[in-house]
């Protein structure tokens, strides 16, 4: 029985077993389940088919109801693990079903018995779908579910521990929101405790997922400082890659992985791994991985590569351990086509990372992307040092003829996968070709136009109904304009040094097709597109047969229609803030809601029991907005049917262009056949002289081995005389050098004999000057004892007076009838008094001027014998280094 045959019974065995729960559906729904778990089940639900996304739907809601059986709900659970193969189907699982809360409600509805073979196949189901996924704290039962992990991990039940751990683990990774509840917990120390018990564990893969769970939890606190501090840390990056080599299974190498990857994010753990010993020898080892076939460990391992790229301490020691082992046997293999990678060459670092760029293992598209992007990395920070090493030179010699052969290589893409790995492709071709560019010799217009017109073919192929939003990364013609505008942006670069590839550019430029992918790339959000947009533009724009107006247009249309999405998200939002209500509290927004709640839309009876006007309003006007969007779709579709039919018209030119071109491709198949035998006969004739011209070469090749003896030994005298006509030039440089030297030390010697003259004169007019300022030192201080002695003796006679006048005074008392007698002498000594004081000042002002003129002159007298000792001291060192210069010229003299 088919696939859909077999869905098909799957969901009528579903709605029987809703529409009534009894045993014989029960049996027959288990029995569908079952049949469908034996057919291979690889990517059916990212093939976006409806019917089998109908059964998932019914099969989700089976599993989370309670009453469903222990029996079904396993099979149901396992189905489900088993449909759950790639990231695109856990993605939709988690997106669009919710799955991660069902299998926690399940895991809720049974936590009293946490052995049960359900919950541990639950938990199981939960660490694959959870792997590298976000899970939010709003998310049901999310709460529950942790609680459950904690209670259970510091249980001493061995069975349970394990899925519990690595579910931890995944729900701590990059969380914020779900580290920040455990942190609030009561008993968070306690677990910590648990945890840090755990690193003791028999098992590395317990040791691992309780690692990441403390890098999560702790590595930014106090408790996380202790454990990754400098004398723990390398114990770890050695446990971390020992596991990475040797663990058991695929599990434990990813979360190690996973580990290191996220202790690289801190700086300070960064550092420590730069300064780690091992750290090429560990390097080495894990490269080694590579010659595995097992696309899952191959990205893993170049998945940490890229990881360690980001810390710029690690590029160039990189690059040294995956570049210098392949370095003595890169030139012998790039001479080989397919030997060249067999053998002992299959160990080389280098030569792994090519491998995977055109493995053919199934499933092996990711590891390609990466190493495409390890050697983008790796090769941009080598061409980036000063000097390029050989071994570096030889390994893109040997990788350009691989890059392009994955561009000849390449098949048509065929559905939507199939163009966006030939556009990721394509992309990161053209990228690493960019950074090696000065080194591309063998590259064609040719291939770059027959890529450009394929990916222009997929962009305008591309129907706008299955697409994504124009701003959305995961866009399909985001996709392929990105792979057009980086190859665009090669024959840019190369236009100049590959011959026809300046044409073939500009007529690329010039197409009508270019308008979409260029327009995209200018409404980008990103930067390096809107950049090499601008760039391609700025090209193009003095093109005569560039579309500048439609190229406006497409890009008014494409900022109107994110504009519209916009205002479409916003009510959306608005729409899901109205309280639930029994018509929109249905599953993932099935079409079965949507036909019922459009019925009651249109009955306008039941939804008026229920909610309010205004609510009703608002979905009217989502449905409205909805609507819009499909009509604008519609008309979208018909342009492109239209395109479409333009495009088969050409075909149909095409195809008889390509019929009378046959015929005359067989009529010249004709003529070269004639011309073949005719060129048979020509060949036997020469063939006879060919024979006589042998001879004549034999004896010239004789005559020629005689000449070149004779030439060798013209090329030996040669170079002797070479060499001796290089011994005597070098002798007569040294002369001549010799006797400069010797003038410029005769000159050196008359300026120097000179300013030892002139340093003389000064020496002997400072003595002069001393010996004046020392006898004029002496008169004033002579001056200064003088005018101190008068000084004395005014002071003297003052006091006297004073004695005069007081009893004076007395008299005048006593006396009243001859005061009138003395006032003329009062007033005349009066008089002398005041001149006697006046005097006084005077001499003291006198004397305090002087006294400053002596520290004056002290201080010059100083200052004077100081420059007189610098200049005797100057004058010593001149005789000794006129005696030592005499001396040396006495010597070269000799």
């Amino acid at each position: 029985m088919d696939m859909a045959t077999s869905l098909k019974s799957l969901l009528l065995a579903v709605q029987q077993y809703r529409d009534g729960r009894t045993a014989q559906n029960a049996a027959q729904l288990q029995k569908q389940v079952e049949e469908v778990s034996g057919l291979k089940c690889d990517q059916l639900l990212s093939s976006g088919q409806v019917l089998p996304r109908e059964c998932v739907g019914g099969l989700v809601e089976l599993a989370g109801n309670p009453n469903t059986s222990q029996t079904l709900t396993s099979s149901i659970i396992s189905l489900l693990a088993k449909l759950a193969c790639d990231d695109d189907s856990r993605e939709i699982l988690n997106s669009s079903y919710n799955l991660t809360s069902t299998l926690a409600s399940v895991i809720h509805c049974h936590s009293a018995t946490a052995g049960e073979p359900l919950v541990l196949q639950c938990l199981q189901v939960l660490q694959k779908l959870t792997y590298n996924t976000r899970v939010f704290q709003s998310t049901n039962y999310i709460h529950e579910l942790i609680a459950f992990l904690m209670t259970n991990i510091q249980s001493q039940n061995e069975d349970i521990i394990m899925p519990c751990l690595g579910l931890m683990a995944n729900l701590c990774r990059d969380n914020h929101s779900v580290q920040s509840h455990i942190k609030s917990l009561d008993n968070v120390k306690r677990f910590y405790r648990t945890l840090i018990n755990f690193l003791a564990h028999n098992s590395l893969t317990v040791v691992i997922f309780t690692l990441s769970i403390l890098a999560s939890l702790t590595l930014n606190e106090k408790v996380g400082e202790k454990l990754f501090d400098a004398k723990n840390i390398h114990q770890t990056f050695q446990l971390v890659f020992n596991i990475i080599v040797n663990g058991n299974g695929t599990q434990t190498r990813k979360y190690s992985v996973d580990l290191l990857v996220d202790l690289l994010k801190n700086p300070k753990i960064a550092d420590h791994l730069t300064k780690y010993q091992h750290f090429s020898a560990c390097v080495s080892q894990v490269l080694g991985l590579l010659q595995s076939k097992d696309p899952d460990s191959a990205g893993k391992v170049l998945e940490l590569l890229l990881a360690m790229c980001s810390v710029s301490g690690l590029r160039s020691l990189l690059c040294e351990v995956v570049f210098r082992p392949a370095a003595p046997k890169l030139r012998a293999a790039s001479r080989r086509q397919g030997a060249g990678l067999d053998g002992e060459r299959k160990t080389e670092s280098g030569l792994a990372l090519v491998q995977w760029l055109s493995s053919p293992v199934d499933g092996a598209e990711s590891c390609s992307l990466q190493a495409l992007q390890l050697l983008n990395e790796l090769l941009e920070e080598a061409l980036g040092a000063e000097s390029v090493s050989e071994c570096v030179l030889s390994f893109i010699e040997m990788l350009i003829p691989v890059l392009l052969g994955l561009l000849r290589g390449l098949n048509p893409p065929q559905g939507d996968a199939h163009i966006r790995k030939h556009c990721h492709r394509i992309t990161h071709v053209s990228s690493l070709l960019l950074n090696i560019l000065n080194l591309i010799e063998p590259m064609s217009a040719q291939l770059c136009l027959s890529q450009v017109e394929s990916l222009l073919t997929c962009c305008h192929s591309n129907s706008p109904l299955i697409c994504h939003p124009p701003g959305s990364d995961n866009d399909l013609s985001q996709v392929c304009a990105e792979a057009l505008l980086t190859t665009l942006d090669l024959m840019s670069k190369l236009r100049q040094q590959v011959k026809d590839m300046e044409t073939s550019f500009y007529r690329m430029l010039q197409d009508q097709r270019i308008v979409t992918p260029l327009s995209l790339a200018l409404t980008s959000q990103h930067r390096e597109r809107v950049q090499t947009g601008l760039s391609l533009l700025f090209e193009a724009t003095p093109l005569p047969d560039f579309p500048s107006l439609v190229l406006g247009e497409s890009m008014a249309a494409n900022n109107a229609y994110r504009q519209r999405e916009a205002e479409l998200s916003v009510k959306r939002v608005a729409v899901q803030e109205v309280p639930p209500f029994s018509i929109l509290d249905c599953s993932s927004g099935s079409s079965r809601s949507v036909h019922s709640l459009v019925d009651k839309i249109q009955n306008g009876l039941e939804l008026q029991e229920q909610v309010k006007d205004s609510h009703v309003s608002e979905i009217i006007d989502v449905y409205e907005q909805k609507l819009s969007a499909f009509a604008s779709k519609e008309s979208r579709l018909q342009d492109l049917l239209d395109a479409k039919a333009l495009a088969l018209s050409q075909a149909d030119r095409l195809i008889a262009q390509y019929r009378f071109q046959r015929a005359q491709a067989e009529a010249e198949a004709c003529k070269l056949g004639c011309l073949l035998k005719e060129a048979e006969r020509r060949r036997e004739d020469l063939q006879g002289e060919l024979s006589s011209q042998v001879l004549e070469v034999e004896r010239s090749k004789a005559d020629m081995e005689e000449l070149l003896q004779h030439n060798a030994r013209l090329q030996q005298d040669s170079e002797e005389h070479q060499a001796l006509k290089g011994a005597y030039n070098s002798l007569l440089n040294r002369f001549n050098e010799s006797e400069r030297l010797m003038k410029e030390l005769q000159t050196a010697h008359i300026s120097l004999t000179k300013q030892n003259d002139t340093v003389r004169k000064n020496h002997e007019a400072l003595q002069l000057q001393h010996e004046k300022m020392a006898s004029v030192l002496e008169e004033r201080e002579e001056e200064i004892r003088s005018l101190r002695s008068d000084l004395q003796q005014k002071n003297s006679d003052i006091t006297g007076l004073r004695g005069e006048l007081c009893a004076e005074e007395e008299k005048v008392k006593e006396k009243d009838q001859e005061r009138r007698e003395l006032e003329e002498t009062v007033d005349v000594l009066r008089k002398e008094l005041n001149k006697t004081e006046q005097a006084r000042k005077d001499a003291s002002i006198k004397a305090s001027s002087l006294e400053l003129q002596k520290s004056q002159l002290e201080t010059k007298l100083k200052q004077k014998e100081d420059e007189l000792n610098k200049h005797s001291s100057m004058i010593a060192m001149i005789h000794s280094l006129s005696s030592g210069k005499l001396k040396s010229d006495v010597n070269l003299s000799l």
